[in-house]
C-alpha cells in the first residue's frame, strides 16, 4: 500500500506529518480559490478566515506538492488521522492524477495516479463551510482582519505566496490577493515597507515550460503506481 497526498494550501510548506519523499508538480483541470471558511485555525465563527479550496475549472493546472507515505498500514494512519483532524473543514476527498515534467521523455505523461486531495463541496447549503467566490476587495478585507489559535489569515496568505515562489511556480492570483491584503492594513509606511511582495511578478509558466523542482529526484518506480489503488484505506476515511 502507497499513501500519496497532494497540498494545494499550507500543506506545501508545512506538511505536518511524517512522510518519505516531496515532489513538486501539478494536478489537472483544478484552480486554487479563497473560497472556504477556516473557524478554528485561522478564524473564528464570528469571524472566519478564508483559507484555499479547489474550483473545477476546465483546462486549469494548479501546482503544489505530493507526499509520500510509506512505511505500512500503522504510519499511514498515523498520516490520515492527523489530516482527517486538520482538514475537518474539508467534506471531500478526491483522488487524482499528479503531473511532472518527465525529461526522459520529454512529453507531459502523469507520474502518479490516485492521489489523494482534500477539497470542498462548493455548496452553501450542504456544506457549512464553504463561502463562495467574493470581489477581491471585500476577500482582502477579510483576510487582514482575520486571526485565530493557530495565527492570522494574512500570514497564511503570505506565506502561501512565498511557498509558490520558492517552488518557481508563482500564480498571480495569490500575489494580486496578496497585494490587495497588504493595501488594507493600516499600519505606518515604514512598516508596511517590511510587508512588500515576496515574489516578483514574472510571466506565470505555461504547461509547455513547467518542470519539476530540481531539489527532488523524479524517477518513477513501480510501487509509485501502486498508488492507483485505495479501497484498503477507505476504513480510515
Amino acid at each position: 500500500m502507497v499513501l500519496w497526498v497532494f497540498g494545494y494550501g499550507s500543506l506545501i510548506w508545512n506538511p505536518g506529518f511524517d512522510f518519505d519523499e516531496k515532489l513538486i508538480g501539478y494536478i489537472k483541470d483544478y484552480k486554487r480559490v479563497f473560497d472556504l471558511a477556516c473557524i478554528d485555525h485561522r478564524g473564528t465563527p464570528e469571524h472566519p478566515a478564508r483559507t484555499c479550496t479547489l474550483e473545477q475549472s476546465p483546462g486549469a493546472i494548479c501546482w503544489g506538492a505530493a507526499y509520500w507515505v510509506r512505511g505500512g498500514p500503522e504510519k499511514e494512519k498515523l498520516a490520515m488521522e492527523y489530516l482527517q483532524r486538520r482538514e475537518c473543514e474539508y467534506d471531500s476527498k478526491i483522488l487524482v492524477d499528479f503531473y511532472s515534467w518527465m525529461q526522459e521523455t520529454d512529453t507531459f505523461e502523469p507520474v502518479l495516479t490516485g492521489v489523494l486531495v482534500f477539497t470542498s463541496t462548493p455548496d452553501k447549503v450542504s456544506n457549512r463551510y464553504y463561502l463562495g467566490p467574493a470581489p477581491l476587495e471585500e476577500m482582502a478585507k477579510q483576510i487582514a482582519t482575520a486571526s485565530g489559535p493557530c495565527g492570522n489569515n494574512l500570514e497564511y496568505l503570505f506565506k502561501l505566496e512565498k511557498a509558490m515562489h520558492d517552488i518557481e511556480h508563482e500564480e498571480e492570483f495569490v500575489i494580486d490577493l496578496a497585494n490587495a491584503v497588504r493595501k488594507q492594513l493600516d499600519l505606518p509606511k515604514e512598516v508596511k515597507a517590511l510587508l512588500k511582495p515576496v515574489v516578483s511578478r514574472v510571466p506565470m509558466k505555461s504547461q509547455s515550460q513547467a518542470h519539476v523542482f530540481p531539489l527532488f529526484n523524479v524517477y518513477l518506480h513501480h510501487e509509485r503506481r501502486q498508488a492507483k489503488s485505495w479501497s484498503q484505506l477507505t476504513t480510515l476515511w
